[in-house]
């Protein structure tokens, strides 16, 4: 019996010692803005998972890269509560600069002549099965 103790208790320290760890690289160009949520509540082992980091006002051009991990405070908060509780570190790296369009595929127009840019956009479009920006004058 002694034994088995031992057994479980080496197998669970194993599978307790693992860490979570996920990056997301947009290809986008990073700034120096971030968003840090390191405490992102999420419950029943990640079943629930946390609310939805809000972006768009924080990052205007978009994000670089999101980041989620299970810090050592947060796998032991989940240890803890048996992983009721099991909150999750998120960081949000914005950024820098607006989306770049491949020239190829934008179509410059005078303000006061929206029709015709968006016939001839949505012509290109057909055409060539990718979306075609406006740039408005």
């Amino acid at each position: 019996m002694k034994r088995v103790v031992q057994w479980v208790g080496v197998c669970m320290l194993f599978a307790l010692a693992g860490c979570y760890h996920a990056t997301i690289n947009t290809g986008r160009q990073p700034s120096g803005q971030t968003i840090n949520r390191p405490w992102a509540h999420s419950f029943i082992g990640g079943l629930v998972p946390p609310a939805v980091v809000e972006t768009a006002s924080a990052c205007p051009n978009g994000v670089a890269r999101v980041e989620t991990q299970h810090s050592f405070l947060n796998m032991l908060a989940a240890f803890v509560t048996f992983s009721i509780y099991t909150p999750m570190t998120i960081t949000v790296q914005c950024a820098g600069g607006a989306p770049d369009a491949p020239q190829s595929d934008v179509i410059r127009a005078p303000a006061g002549d929206a029709t015709q840019a968006m016939q001839e956009a949505v012509r290109r479009s057909m055409r060539t099965g990718k979306a075609i920006y406006i740039d408005f004058e």
